[in-house]
C-alpha cells in the first residue's frame, strides 16, 4: 500500500509517473518499443531537488542504433549505481521528427 501512496504523493515527471511503478518486464517492453520504432535510447539523470528547474544531465551519448534491450538496461543500472540518489530516466529520440518519441523515469531518486 505504501508504494501506491508514494507514486500518488510524489512529483509528476511524465505520463507514466501517474501510474504505479513499472515492473521489470514492463520496463523491458517499453525499451523494446523504443528500439522497434528505430528511436535512439538515451539516459538522463538529475538530483530530485533540481528536477523541475534545470536540464537533466546526460549519461554518456545517446545509444545510436542500439538494438539490445539488455545493453540499455545495463546502462540504466550503471547510471543508477553511479548516482543512486538521482532520478534516472530513459528517452527515445525519434530521428524522423527530431523530437523525443518517449521518455519515462526508471529510477526515482531520494
Amino acid at each position: 500500500m505504501s508504494e501506491m501512496q508514494d507514486y500518488k504523493s510524489g512529483p509528476k515527471f511524465e505520463t507514466f509517473s501517474y501510474l504505479p511503478q513499472m515492473t521489470a518486464d514492463q520496463t523491458r517492453q517499453h525499451i523494446q518499443f523504443i528500439i522497434n520504432n528505430g528511436w535512439n535510447p538515451a539516459i538522463e539523470h538529475v538530483e530530485p531537488a533540481r528536477t523541475m528547474k534545470y536540464y537533466w544531465y546526460m549519461w554518456k551519448l545517446p545509444m545510436f542504433g542500439e538494438q539490445s534491450v539488455d545493453t540499455v538496461l545495463q546502462e540504466l543500472e550503471a547510471c543508477h549505481r553511479e548516482y543512486p540518489n538521482n532520478h534516472v530516466r530513459l528517452l527515445g529520440y525519434d530521428n524522423y521528427s527530431q523530437s523525443q518519441g518517449m521518455n519515462f523515469v526508471v529510477y526515482r531518486g531520494k
